[in-house]
């Protein structure tokens, strides 16, 4: 069991497959968490001043953390590491040459990336613990300017919660550094299973420290849940070779060149914590349980996206990373196509699911207790403006990892940039008519253009992103996408005369088994007319997922989608 934790995954297909199952699990409790939440506090003041209570703490995480390990850390390190195995070798052959016996006596390995990797760990916590203190001194103004609409125990409520939630990422920051080094080992494992436990002390939080703290427990929660996400990543990261040291040289060249590949991103996520910021202050002068309707919405629009789109694009990075680091250009094109294509089979049959049947869904997943059918109406036309847009979100995932391998971080800057502002402005007009939902639309809206951006900016970068292999997987996708919802509208209201439609369970059963049917001839159709991803989603569940060693070599030449 602690061998195949620490595994090496060598392709892309095996890591996602891991990811994915991770994300699905991840997923289901966090629908587990978002059931006790809304059960208990109903789309209210509560709920609502739990979700502005995020928004700050946050937002540190996200310009400090993943700014520098998303855009910069990863690539660097991995560069690294690929001129210590280069000089390894040069070393090894030299000294196999001149027939000395104890090489490794003799052979000063480079350990440049441990060092970076504590160097950066240890600024990431400095300026974490600095910004958490002073935004928990500044708390109420801070607050007080991003929820305008709220005000009372409401604004109270909200002010204690992000204070205690702004522990959260100080624990989170440490926990980027590990996921980043074990992203680029690719021992994908461990990775995947930290947000699982993330959730469960979330959960915890919400069914055991509220009835104790009240509104606080809430908070605490999240905390314990970053410390968890954090604890779970160490011994595999102590396993790899890391081992922690008390130094910071902001000096070292390679620190300042993750700081410069960082900026642009960091001012990128400034974007889109504007993006949110702007959301939360729309939504808090929207009726109450607006805010916890459109987060309650997002979170069940991202669950296809973190179980494919995230799994894939985040096992692909390590891969773009090596042949942008080896300028493997015709590799670097294939490999994207083919994520990108399989991106596309499995997120498009989801979307079309959670608009035909977003009643259905959100009615299963939080229908009970002070969550009414108000609320689930409500819900349930956010999360059908959201679905439009799926298959932008989820390519974006992936075009953003492909410009980050390259370097670029100015693109994604520009366009998330040029996203924002169109989302703003659109919300802005679009709330008037539609309520909440509105703000969804705008966001959709927002997502299909920042995608058509970066499309164009990556394939200026690479001259080609096999457009043509792309556009007839998109068509034959397309077809099956048309059956499958042919088959869902038909099943839903044929089976509707025979369920208690007033039951929970006669609603599960009808949404269960028309989805069922459609993800069936979903699959069947695109089978049937020749797809490449429906084959690849295929093999990649028949065949086994890690290489063998003898293998591992050509894996290291040929890493594609497909593990061939």
């Amino acid at each position: 069991m602690v061998s195949w934790l620490h595994a090496r995954i060598e392709t892309i297909t095996g890591a996602a497959v891991i990811l994915a199952g991770a994300s699905l699990a991840s997923k289901v409790l966090g629908l587990i968490r978002n059931r006790i939440l809304a059960g208990t506090f109903g789309a209210g003041d509560t709920l609502d001043a739990y979700y502005a209570a995020f928004r700050i703490p946050d937002a540190i995480f996200q310009f400090v953390v993943l700014g520098a390990l998303s855009a910069g850390f990863i690539p660097v390190f991995i560069e690294l590491m690929e001129s210590r195995k280069t000089e390894d070798r040069r070393q090894r052959t030299e000294l196999t040459s001149q027939k000395i016996r104890h090489p490794s006596s003799v052979i000063r390995h480079l350990e440049d990336h441990w060092r970076i990797a504590s160097i950066t760990l240890n600024a990431l916590l400095t300026l974490l613990t600095l910004l958490t203190l002073l935004f928990i001194i500044f708390a109420p103004r801070l607050q007080a300017l991003i929820a305008p609409g709220f005000s009372g125990e409401k604004l109270e409520n909200t002010i204690r919660l992000a204070r205690i939630m702004a522990l959260g990422p100080i624990f989170l920051g440490v926990s980027a550094v590990l996921s980043g080094i074990l992203q680029s080992y690719r021992r994908f494992v461990i990775y995947a299973l930290s947000p699982l436990l993330y959730n469960i002390g979330i959960i915890i939080g919400a069914k055991w420290f509220t009835p104790m703290w009240g509104v606080s427990g809430l908070g605490v929660g999240v905390v314990l849940g970053a410390f968890l996400h954090m604890s779970v990543q160490i011994p595999t990261v102590r396993a790899i070779g890391f081992r922690w040291q008390a130094f910071l040289d902001l000096k070292n060249a390679a620190v300042r060149k993750i700081g410069w590949l960082s900026l642009p991103r960091v001012l990128g996520l400034a974007v889109s914590q504007i993006n949110l910021f702007a959301i939360t202050l729309m939504a808090s002068r929207l009726p109450s349980g607006s805010l916890s309707v459109f987060n309650l919405a997002n979170d069940i629009q991202s669950i296809p996206l973190g179980l494919f789109a995230v799994s894939l694009a985040t096992a692909a990075f390590p891969a773009f990373s090596e042949f942008a680091a080896r300028n493997d250009k015709v590799s670097f094109q294939r490999s994207f196509s083919s994520t990108a294509r399989l991106i596309l089979f499995l997120t498009v049959p989801f979307a079309i699911a959670l608009l035909l049947l977003r009643a259905q869904i959100v009615r299963v997943l939080l229908g009970w207790g002070q969550f009414d059918w108000s609320d689930t109406i409500e819900t349930a036309d956010t999360l059908a403006f959201f679905s439009l847009s799926l298959f932008a979100q989820a390519l974006i995932t992936l075009v953003v990892r492909a410009l980050f391998a390259l370097k670029d971080t100015l693109s994604p800057l520009l366009a998330g940039g040029l996203g924002v502002a169109v989302n703003i402005i659109l919300a802005l007009f679009l709330r008037e008519s539609f309520g909440v939902a509105g703000l969804a639309l705008a966001f959709s809206f927002a997502m299909i253009v920042n995608l058509v951006a970066l499309w164009i900016m990556l394939r200026h970068r690479l001259g080609s992103l096999d457009e043509s292999h792309i556009v007839v997987a998109l068509l034959k996708i397309s077809v099956a996408a048309l059956a499958m919802a042919t088959v869902i509208q038909g099943a839903k209201y044929g089976l509707a005369p025979f369920l208690d439609m007033r039951s929970g369970l006669g609603i599960f059963a009808q949404g269960f088994i028309s989805g069922a049917l459609g993800i069936l001839t979903f699959i069947l159709v695109a089978l049937a007319i020749g797809s490449d991803e429906a084959r690849t989603v295929k093999v990649a569940f028949t065949r086994r997922l890690f290489k063998s060693k003898e293998s591992r070599q050509n894996a290291a030449q040929g890493f594609n989608v497909e593990g061939t």
